[in-house]
């Protein structure tokens, strides 16, 4: 042992002294510019004694040639030859080698790296530095340096002693008749004196019967002698023994050899306290659990809770065998589960358990493998998620239909129209309907929320009475419905069932309180292949002939058209022209001349939207505004509109007004005084010079909110006005609910004012009206003298028209003014 570690010192002075030695002559070899030194420079030279430790290597592509190598190098390998595959030598040696020259090569640089090594039984451990270097040949070479560093060690002994049981090797002593009666302690380890709480030194030759330790208990010393008369004959004689020693618990492994007995000795206290934990934790655990035999998949223990929960006696339970509480229909996969276990286990899937009842639950089973009386087995546990899975399916149902009819819902209709599409032939045709009920607002304006729930569900019982088969109804939301029909439908079948869904839904509903209620329904039909193939598509389709139905009037179902599809793609290039246009600043304002009759000059001006498309010209304002309009892009463009009107009309006289036309959208923004307020001050135009044109469809929605939206604006010092007079639906009772300062006669009067009493008659009315509630009114579309002889007969206070000018830029205004401004109608 001494000459070992003197050995050993030796070995670390040597590497200790070589490797930074071979490193530093490495280094000083590499050139500038260079990436690895030459072979020459390292590897030939001055190497003295370390030759004998150095082994040169050749790199082949993949792989390694040893090329040279020094005496201590050869010993090593155990092969003296040279230019050899590095393969042939032994794997520890090889594989060492060969991923210390691979790390030298890929970093550059030299690698120092640690093998062990074993030959016969000892452990060697080398210190390997593997230094790249280049050769004139054009072949990467690695000089590889080897030395031992530390003592050598015998493996088994070092595995016997260092583990932490107890090893004890027993010899039996017999008495003058020859039987075995006692035993010696011949050898052992420090873990043997350790577990058995006696010095090291006092347990070598001692016999049992000496006692002091716990392998000295009289029903050891009975189980060791049983354990070498089994040997004697013939028997197998190995087996083990749990004893307890103060306040530990030991495990006692023995093989018998003759009158020698190998012994284990495993402190298993823990172990066994796990397993009382174990035993607590099952017996009182709430979860029904048990443990099944592996071989046999037959219980051997259940808890409390099991038998509780599943309603089978104790007894009975531990007669059953698995298989016995699964159902027949999952027995074969029930076997394939059980068979594939590993230690560990958790379901992947439900699974059906049979109850003493009969009643199925549906159960998570985990389980994991556990040593049980002496027995493989495996201890599981069960989760009933019976009832969880009853309302995972009632969420499941709700996340697929609506809740108030129970009808699918529009996820699960695309779902289904998607299926009905992807399996049937493309040459059959699917129809989508979609249905929109006619009269269902006035329903809950009328009579509540209450009552048109009551009507949805009402209206709902009666498709799903005429939707049968595989067709599905869905409600989409609000009074919006749609039907599927997946089988092969022809139009002529489309067509009658579409008119009988109407009647259906068109009979009177009986509410209840002697209410009764009548609407009606509109339907669009799209019809696969030729309206679409996919659900999209024919979703789409069915819409645009839904909107045509409604423009109808409704109470009518209309087929998809191309033409709708092509208007509808007009639309859309609307829609995107009309953002790039508000960004690129194609819009501009035109203005109108606003003439007083009675003063014949010119008192105003109304700020007209023009938009000049670079490619298609000019576009109608009828045609582009009611876009904006639904797009929301009408409140930036109107405020555009109220900053630049107030503005240009700053540099006007000052008895000179501008008219602006407002949207009934700019309303809903909330912030509309604010912008009038603002495009006042950016301008500094007078509020007095400042009118308001809107229609009566301000009034349609939120009547209230509107009405004080025009008041704040009213006592800004703002004029309103109301445009389009006459051609609403109450117009008489909005003149009461807001004092107007101005009325425009619709140009549908004027335009038949000479050839139709009528026209002359409304004409008549409305003036008269104006002059007695004081209220200013305004001729729209004079274009005769005729026309304007009679407007002031009547008593008109202002008109406009091309009478007079059409709209025109705001640079030509002034020689409007100039040209009009004193005598309009004359020069007119």
């Amino acid at each position: 042992m001494i000459a070992a570690k003197k050995l050993s010192a030796t070995a670390d002075i040597k590497v200790f002294d070589d490797i930074p030695a071979l490193q530093r002559k490495w280094q000083a070899a590499v050139r500038p510019g260079q990436v690895l030194p030459g072979y020459e420079e390292v590897m030939l030279g001055s190497l003295g004694r370390m030759a004998d430790h150095i082994v040169l290597l050749k790199s082949q592509g993949d792989s390694y040639e040893v090329s040279r190598s020094g005496r201590y190098v050869q010993q090593w390998l155990g092969d003296e030859r040279w230019d050899i595959p590095l393969e042939v030598v032994p794997p520890d040696c090889a594989r060492a080698l060969a991923e210390a020259a691979n790390c030298a090569l890929q970093t550059g640089r030299p690698h120092l790296a640690v093998a062990h090594c074993v030959r016969d039984g000892l452990v060697q451990t080398y210190d390997i530095l593997a230094l790249p270097t280049a050769s004139r040949w054009g072949v990467k070479l690695v000089g590889a340096y080897i030395n031992e560093q530390g003592p050598r060690y015998n493996l088994v002994d070092a595995i016997f002693s260092s583990t932490d049981e107890g090893i004890v090797s027993l010899a039996a002593i017999r008495n003058s008749e020859n039987q075995a009666f006692d035993f010696q302690i011949v050898h052992h380890n420090q873990g043997a004196a350790r577990l058995l709480r006696v010095a090291l030194p006092d347990l070598q030759w001692r016999r049992l019967s000496e006692g002091g330790h716990a392998l000295c208990l009289p029903e050891v010393t009975r189980w060791l002698l049983s354990m070498i008369a089994k040997k004697a004959s013939g028997l197998e004689a190995s087996g083990q023994l749990e004893i307890d020693s103060d306040d530990r618990n030991l495990r006692l492994t023995a093989t018998a050899f003759g009158d020698l007995v190998s012994l284990t000795v495993s402190d298993v206290t823990e172990i066994k306290r796990r397993d009382a934990s174990f035993r607590l934790l099952f017996d009182g655990n709430p979860m029904p659990m048990w443990v099944f035999e592996a071989e046999t998949m037959r219980f051997i223990s259940v808890n409390d809770a099991a038998v509780a929960h599943y309603g089978y006696e104790r007894d009975a339970f531990l007669r059953m065998e698995l298989k016995e509480i699964w159902p027949r229909d999952e027995w074969d996969a029930h076997t394939r589960a059980i068979t594939q276990l590993d230690d560990s286990y958790q379901s992947e899937r439900n699974w059906r358990h049979i109850k003493a009842d009969g009643s199925e639950i549906q159960v998570l089973t985990y389980g994991r493998r556990v040593a049980f009386d002496g027995r493989e087995g495996f201890l599981v546990a069960v989760v009933d998620i019976t009832e969880r899975r009853k309302a995972e399916a009632r969420v499941a149902h709700m996340a697929h239909h609506d809740a108030l009819t129970d009808l699918p819902n529009r996820v699960f209709y695309q779902e289904r129209l998607a299926q009905a599409l992807d399996h049937n032939d493309p040459e059959r045709h699917v129809a989508v309907l979609c249905i929109d009920l006619d009269l269902f607002k006035n329903v809950n304006d009328s009579f509540g929320h209450p009552t048109g729930d009551r009507l949805l569900k009402q209206v709902a019982e009666r498709m799903r009475g005429e939707v049968r088969g595989n067709n599905l109804v869905a409600r989409l939301g609000g009074d919006e419905f749609a039907v599927v029909l997946t089988s092969d439908v022809t139009l002529n079948e489309v067509n009658e069932f579409a008119a009988r869904l109407i009647e259906v839904i068109s009979a009177p509903y009986e509410m209840g309180d002697d209410l009764e209620v009548v609407i009606g329904a509109s339907i669009g039909i799209a019809i696969s292949p030729g309206d679409g193939t996919t659900s999209e598509e024919l979703m789409r389709n069915a819409d645009m002939a839904l909107y045509r139905a409604k423009a109808e009037g409704g109470g009518v179902h209309h087929f998809f058209e191309r033409e709708m599809d092509r208007q509808a793609q007009k639309r859309r290039d609307m829609e995107l022209d009309l953002r790039s246009a508000y960004v690129d600043g194609e819009f501009e304002l035109h203005y109108q001349p606003l003439v007083d009759i009675a003063a014949d000059r010119i008192v105003g001006f109304e700020a007209l939207l023009r938009w000049k498309h670079p490619d298609k010209g000019m576009i109608s304002p009828a045609d582009f505004i009611p876009v904006a309009e639904d797009i929301g892009l009408i409140v930036a463009l109107g405020e555009w509109v109220l900053r630049s009107a107030c503005a240009e009309a700053a540099k006007w006289p000052d008895d000179v007004k501008v008219a602006v036309n407002l949207s009934p959208v700019q309303f809903r923004s909330r912030n509309l005084v604010q912008v009038v307020v603002a495009a006042l001050a950016y301008s500094g135009l007078s509020p007095r010079r400042l009118e308001l044109e809107i229609t009566e469809s301000v009034f349609l929605a939120e009547t209230e909110a509107n009405i004080a939206t025009l008041h704040q604006l009213r006592a800004l010092g703002v004029r309103i006005s109301m445009d389009d007079f006459g051609t609403g639906y109450s117009s008489l009772s909005y003149l009461r609910s807001f004092p107007f300062d101005k009325i425009k006669i619709d140009r549908s009067f004027v335009k038949d004012l000479v050839e139709r009493p009528d026209c002359m008659a409304i004409v008549r009315a409305i003036s008269g009206l104006g002059r007695s509630l004081n209220i200013t009114t305004t001729a729209e579309g004079v274009e005769t003298m005729a026309q304007l002889e009679q407007l002031r007969a009547e008593g008109c206070n202002e008109v406009q028209g091309y009478l007079f000018s059409a709209a025109k830029p705001a640079g030509e205004l002034d020689q409007l003014l100039q040209k009009f401004g004193c005598c309009a109608t004359q020069a007119a």
